[in-house]
């Protein structure tokens, strides 16, 4: 007799997957395909004359840098917002819990317009830092500030749906067990909430590393100091050099890509030994 194998709960997968396949490709793997095909339409020598000069290498070393920075800021702040809205109840919560994500839906022009005039040394907060020798415009400290801002609402989402699953019993087990609050923290909160923790770096890191809008504005743009790489691939188109500017593209997309596996391999890692 033929057996006949267990019948599908939820109907529609080829289809489903289907769909799947076709936008990944589309919209994903199409375009990244031929900014690679671009990059490769140049000679070695050519390749390697674009993307690794002196001021490419800076540029680089500035993007990865400041995305690593920004995201590692985010992930206490934004955890410490998610942890105010899921654990307690208080006057103005929504309106808080609404404007986590206004740095999702506001031009990042805008926001780097609003940073530049801020910490300008004549801004509101700029006039009290320069007195005392902080430089918190046109200068690397700007763009980790402006990529923090558009990175915490990456971490607080991630976070936040995680805290609201973990049940608040355990943390009153452990306090009843005699653990302090940062006992607590370091053995019960983090552990359950580690590959959220992971998954929010990743992404905050990713949308900084790609950022340019908002940089722009508060960066400076100052070679081997304050400019970042996808100012030189804008430079590059621009210029009409558009194999130049897909190599530099090409690099930035490699290095991103392999960072995220990283982010990712420590995330099932971390999920395995929970």
């Amino acid at each position: 007799m033929t057996q006949v194998g267990p019948a599908r709960v939820l109907p529609g997968f080829p289809t489903g997957l289907g769909y799947t396949i076709l936008y990944l490709t589309a919209i994903v793997l199409v375009p990244l395909s031929a900014c690679v095909f671009k990059a490769f339409s140049l000679s070695w020598e050519e390749f390697a004359a674009a993307v690794w000069t002196p001021r490419a290498r800076a540029a680089y070393a500035l993007s990865l840098g400041t995305s690593l920075v920004a995201a590692g800021v985010s992930v206490p702040l934004g955890t410490l917002i998610a942890w105010v809205l899921v654990r307690y109840e208080f006057f103005g919560k929504r309106l808080l819990d609404a404007l986590v994500d206004l740095p999702l839906a506001l031009p990042t022009a805008v926001a780097g317009l609003v940073y530049s005039s801020l910490y300008a040394k004549n801004g509101w907060l700029g006039r009290y830092l320069a007195p005392l020798g902080i430089q918190a415009a046109y200068s690397r400290l700007a763009i980790v500030l402006v990529l923090v801002f558009l990175g915490i609402p990456f971490v607080v989402r991630t976070v936040q749906s995680v805290l609201a699953d973990l049940d608040a019993e355990w943390e009153e087990a452990a306090a009843s067990l005699g653990a302090s609050w940062w006992q607590t923290i370091a053995w019960v909160i983090v552990p359950s909430i580690l590959p959220a923790l992971i998954t929010g770096f990743a992404l905050a890191f990713a949308r900084g590393l790609g950022e340019y809008g908002s940089v722009v504005f508060v960066s400076g743009n100052l070679p081997f100091r304050t400019e970042i790489a996808p100012v030189l691939i804008v430079a590059a188109l621009e210029s009409f050099h558009y194999a130049e500017a897909a190599a530099m593209g090409t690099v930035l997309l490699a290095a991103s890509l392999g960072m995220l596996l990283l982010i990712n391999r420590l995330e099932r890692w971390s999920s395995h030994h929970d």
